[in-house]
């Protein structure tokens, strides 16, 4: 019932917002996406031994400002799919998927999946139809509670179409 820690270690030096953390199970290893200082989006991977965690060099996948991050790993693509709030276009919600190599991460080009203004982008995977899923608040649809499926093919993601989960704000 008890549990306990190594050391802390940095992944970024400078100011650093909205952390998710996913698990790539087929690389053994950690990644980490978050904004820096209130900007750029960001990734690192980190490789965990015994109760240590070393890191790679960061990658950046936008240099919009980022806010409202949220990682999955999709497990039939082996991929990391992030979905973010865009504060540079509008808050548009977008999404990018990243390929783990060793201790480095890579990044396609951005996919915009709703071109309004968004919030509190949520985001998890479908293991039985190899999906992922993003379900956010549409501001420019009332707030209303949002959902779209995502599916991923080499370095991109598309996605299918909205279906509004409830028309008034769920927060």
């Amino acid at each position: 019932n008890t549990i306990t820690f190594g050391s802390p270690t940095t992944f970024e030096s400078a100011s650093s917002i909205y952390p998710s953390i996913v698990f790539d199970s087929t690389n053994n290893k950690v990644v980490i996406a978050y904004s820096r200082d209130y900007g750029s989006g960001k990734a690192v991977v980190g490789t965990v031994s015994g109760n240590s965690i070393s890191f790679g060099s960061s990658a950046t996948f936008t240099s919009n400002i980022t806010y409202s991050l949220q990682a999955v790993y999709d497990s039939a693509n082996d991929k990391v799919v992030i979905a973010y709030r865009d504060g540079t276009t509008s808050n548009y919600g977008k999404a990018v998927v990243g390929t783990v190599s060793g201790t480095n991460i890579s990044f396609g080009s951005t996919t915009t999946f709703e071109s309004s203004d968004i919030y509190y982008p949520s985001i998890t995977f479908d293991s039985s139809n190899n999906k992922v899923v993003v379900v956010y608040h549409d501001n420019g649809n009332s707030n209303a509670l949002t959902a779209i499926v995502g599916t991923v093919s080499g370095t991109s993601i598309s996605f299918g179409g909205h279906e509004i989960i409830a028309s008034t704000p769920n927060y």
